[in-house]
């Protein structure tokens, strides 16, 4: 039986994508298959039968198996069982707002106030930034800010939830000397407003679990065009991260089954900060070596 060298049980979704991401390369063709498949359908993968997964991932049903041997499970149901804990009963990303604005009026059976529960959805985003904090990474966010220096243009993409937050970077970046353009979709050109990055330009991509599929059409225009991509999402094994020119990594905290968008946004005006500073830095080296006209 082909288990996991190490024996500690998985407590959560969050521990077993880690093991997951760490082993990743390391994997056989088919397991990595799997692997992907998992990371693409968090949400949905406690009620996916064997054969579906298999199916989907094109291989046999064995192999899914042994990937939840792989990391310790005695078979694939058990590797479900850690998703189920986590998403049901309404805490998974497909719920509609209403389901869990019911669920949270159920669970506080009438004893929330307003008050109470802005308290604990600003102590989860609080635990977020802490986690961004503790887990930025210094060589990919340097690498993150001398690429966008450097970029003839730069593209930003995110829809849905992270449509807010590609339109915040755009507003930012528009007060450097870049030229900046939002690939919001709308009249659904996205294909359009990609169509004309080129070698030279940066995209910028903020994307989340179960990942939108504009989203990665953009990614891959960008890499057949030769721009650079720089990914704001939530693993590393996210399809987007794999192959991109660098990446950054977020977990939002969470309270009442409601992400936060504390911990992204802080990032990106972190990034824009970082990104202004550098290019003053390079307009006064300009001047000092008079390449600057006064």
């Amino acid at each position: 039986m082909d288990m996991d060298e190490t024996s500690t049980e998985v407590q959560s979704v969050d521990e077993l994508m880690q093991r997951i991401t760490e082993a990743y390369d390391s994997l056989p063709r088919q397991l990595k298959s799997v692997a992907t498949y998992i990371e693409q359908h968090r949400s949905s993968v406690m009620m996916d039968r064997t054969s579906d997964i298999a199916g989907a991932c094109d291989v046999h049903a064995s192999a899914v198996v042994r990937f939840a041997q792989r990391f310790g499970f005695s078979g694939f149901s058990d590797l479900q069982a850690v998703f189920r804990q986590a998403y049901a009963g309404g805490s998974g990303s497909q719920q509609s707002y209403q389901q869990r604005i019911r669920k949270l009026i159920d669970e506080k059976a009438g004893e929330a106030s307003g008050v109470s529960v802005a308290r604990e959805f600003i102590a989860a985003s609080r635990t977020g930034l802490d986690e961004l904090e503790a887990g930025l990474d210094d060589e990919q966010f340097e690498a993150a800010v001398e690429m966008l220096s450097q970029a003839e243009n730069i593209y930003v993409i995110g829809v849905r939830r992270s449509f807010a937050l590609a339109s915040y970077i755009v507003y930012a970046l528009q007060h450097t000397c870049k030229r900046v353009h939002l690939v919001s979709g709308f009249g659904g050109m996205f294909r359009e407003q990609i169509r004309s990055v080129k070698k030279g330009d940066v995209v910028v991509v903020i994307s989340f679990a179960p990942y939108g599929k504009e989203t990665q059409y953009c990614v891959r225009a960008a890499q057949h065009h030769g721009a650079k991509t720089l990914v704001i999402t939530d693993s590393q094994l996210s399809p987007l991260a794999r192959h991109a020119n660098a990446s950054l990594f977020v977990k939002e905290g969470s309270a009442f089954a409601f992400r936060s968008l504390t911990s992204t946004i802080c990032l990106c005006q972190a990034l824009f900060i970082a990104l202004a500073y550098r290019l003053q830095l390079n307009v006064e080296e300009s001047k000092e070596t008079g390449g600057y006209d006064d």
